[in-house]
This record gives C-alpha cells, sequence and structure tokens, in this order.
C-alpha cells in the first residue's frame, strides 16, 4: 500500500516579546519584506494606548499606514477591514489591539490574501498566536480559520498596562487547555480521531507552566506578562500544528460558548473557559481543585457569581454545551448533562452553592 499521508503547518517567522520590542516592529516588517504599505486594524482605546506610535515608527520607516477603528468581533468589521485593506492597497495588515481586535485582522487577512502581522496590547485569550478568529455571525460566535500571523510583536510593557483582569482572563484560557486536551484523547479512543501528540504536549505545557507561575503572574506587573506571554503565544501555536483548535478548546469551550449565547457576552471568554474547565476536569475524574487553586491563584473567577452568572444560567450553559459545536465530540457526550446532573456538577465544583 502506497503512503499517501500529508500535513501543511503555518507558523509565525518571528516573535518578539519583551519590554519595549514595539520599538522592532519596523525592522520586522523590513526583514520580512511586507512592502511598503500597511493597514492597521485596530480600535480607538487601542490606537491610542499603541496605534498612534505605530504610526509614528512607520513614518520614521517610509512605511505608508493607514488605519481602520473597528468595534466588536463581527462580520460587518471583516468586510470593513478587508475593504479598507483593497482601498488602501496594502501589502501587509497589522492586527493591533486585544483579541477581538485580533481576530478581525486575521480574518480580514485571510479573505484579502494578505499577511499579518499580530501586535497585542493585552493578551486575554491565546487568540493572539492562532490561525483561528472567533467571529460573531447571527448573535452567535464562530471558530474561523483564517492565518496565521506571520510576525507577533508582543510588547510587555503594553500589556502590563491593560486592566490585569485582561491578562488573568488569558491565562485561564491557556489553563483550560489542560480539559481539552483530555477531550482530544477521550475522542481519539471513541471515535478515532487523529491526535497529534506535539500539539498536545505543548498545549499541556502551556497550561502546566501558568499553573505553576500563577502566584508569579499575579503579583509582579510587567514580570507576569513576561512569565505569562509566551506560554499564550505557545498555546496559539498549538492551534497551528494540529489544523485546528483541538488542543486548546474542549468541553470547557462549549460552556463558555454557550455563556455568551446565553447572556449577551456578560463574561470574558477566557474567564468562563477557566471556570468550565474547573467542571469539566471534575467529570475526566482529574485533579479539578488543582485547576480551581490556579485560577484562585491567578485571582481569575472560579465561581458563576464571580462571573456574573446567576445560578440558573450556569446550569442552562451546562445542558446547552453539548449542542454548540457538534461535530466536536468531549466528555459532554453527543447527549450532553440533565438539568439535574448539571445541577449537582456545579454544586460539588462550587461553581453554584
Amino acid at each position: 500500500m502506497e503512503f499517501s499521508k500529508a500535513k501543511a503547518m503555518v507558523l509565525p517567522r518571528t516573535i518578539l516579546a519583551g519590554h519595549d520590542v514595539l520599538l522592532q516592529l519596523p525592522e520586522v516588517v523590513r526583514d520580512l519584506r511586507l512592502g511598503q504599505r500597511a493597514l492597521m486594524v485596530t480600535g480607538q482605546i487601542t490606537h491610542t494606548v499603541a496605534g498612534a506610535r505605530i504610526e509614528q515608527l512607520m513614518s520614521e520607516a517610509g512605511i505608508h499606514l493607514e488605519v481602520c477603528h473597528v468595534g466588536a468581533a463581527d462580520r460587518e468589521a471583516v468586510n470593513r477591514a478587508v475593504a479598507a485593506a483593497t482601498d488602501s492597497r496594502a501589502t501587509f495588515l497589522m492586527g493591533v489591539g486585544g483579541g477581538s481586535k485580533i481576530d478581525v485582522a486575521k480574518l480580514a487577512a485571510a479573505r484579502a490574501g494578505l499577511p499579518l502581522v499580530s501586535v497585542p496590547t493585552s493578551a486575554a485569550h491565546d487568540g493572539i498566536a492562532s490561525p483561528v478568529a472567533s467571529i460573531r455571525d447571527q448573535d452567535k460566535p464562530h471558530s474561523i480559520e483564517a492565518v496565521m500571523p506571520m510576525a507577533i510583536v508582543a510588547d510587555t510593557r503594553i500589556i502590563a498596562q491593560a486592566p490585569y483582569r485582561l491578562l488573568a482572563s488569558g491565562c485561564a484560557d491557556v489553563i483550560a487547555n489542560i480539559t481539552a486536551v483530555k477531550d482530544w484523547e477521550l475522542a481519539s479512543r471513541l471515535k478515532n480521531e487523529e491526535l497529534s501528540s506535539t500539539a498536545k504536549a505543548l498545549a499541556e505545557i502551556s497550561a502546566r507552566t501558568i499553573m505553576e507561575n500563577a502566584t508569579a503572574i499575579r503579583t509582579n506587573l510587567e514580570e507576569g506578562a513576561w512569565i505569562a506571554i509566551k506560554p499564550i503565544i505557545s498555546s496559539g501555536l498549538a492551534m497551528s500544528i494540529a489544523g485546528s483548535s483541538r488542543p486548546t478548546s474542549g468541553s470547557e469551550h462549549l460552556f463558555a460558548h454557550a455563556v455568551r449565547e446565553l447572556t449577551d457576552e456578560r463574561t470574558y471568554h477566557g474567564e468562563t473557559c477557566g471556570v468550565g474547565a474547573i467542571m469539566m476536569m471534575y467529570l475526566h475524574a482529574g485533579p479539578w481543585e488543582k485547576v480551581r487553586q490556579a485560577l484562585e491563584d491567578l485571582g481569575a473567577p472560579t465561581t458563576g457569581a464571580q462571573l456574573g452568572l446567576r445560578e440558573d444560567e450556569v446550569i442552562a450553559a451546562l445542558t446547552k454545551a453539548h449542542t454548540m459545536r457538534p461535530g466536536r465530540y468531549t466528555i459532554l457526550g453527543e447527549s450532553g448533562l440533565s438539568t439535574e446532573s448539571a445541577k449537582r456538577l456545579a454544586t460539588i465544583t462550587g461553581v453554584i452553592g
């Protein structure tokens, strides 16, 4: 029998992380030969935080830069960014901001067929370094294949200035890898789903690095951002190696997506994934108390109340979670949890009650 397997992986060519690395952005653009016309996708606040400085840096480097301000990560924002890229004759895009702005830029770059530079101003989830964009369409979040950033420039001085809650949310999102991987292993055993040992190991290492350094991340400003940003980026890379979000998105993400759909974006995605991971680790008969302790050490939520959710909303999200992505098999199975089982799970793990 002739061997015919093949796999493609696209990884960033340049990753810069650390104090004042934003100043090296023109050099990154030049070294990667991205051209002389850029479109920056950003928001009003993030433009003030980093965008204005980038405009100055690009101007001094002789690079023409135009700006597209976007709000929520939805189809309208992506279409606006694609149109702006065409009108400006951009040779590359820059996503400057938090997760939503970079998600818009990633999908816009994919639609426009242009390379992307990711410049996070916060690290609320691992999407700053992944080829997957979370975009709302018809009031539902969708994970859509986009482009892997050709370069990531993560300035820890800027990231440390963002509200700490954003960094804690990003760390909680990475901690949730620990249950996503267990779901992936389960799907491999029961559904014969292909599993990448490399992507699995990278996702697990990223999660454990955050868990082992949770207290240091919380108590040190820029040093905490420095400790956290590397596993957050590595978590995103695991998705590219796997060719999907499997190593970083399992039953805990299904819970988070259900919460988002039921409560109109009241919670932060990474925070909700963290709380979901506590409960899903219990279902996997794993050390759920360690997950909860790591989140507490970070200062991230561990209960529905801390997320701003009522008990009935937590239970409703748990019973709905298995429907959020039918093709993704997890510990929730194909029939999901009953209301009684969901209430018991959330109560035992301290998420409610």
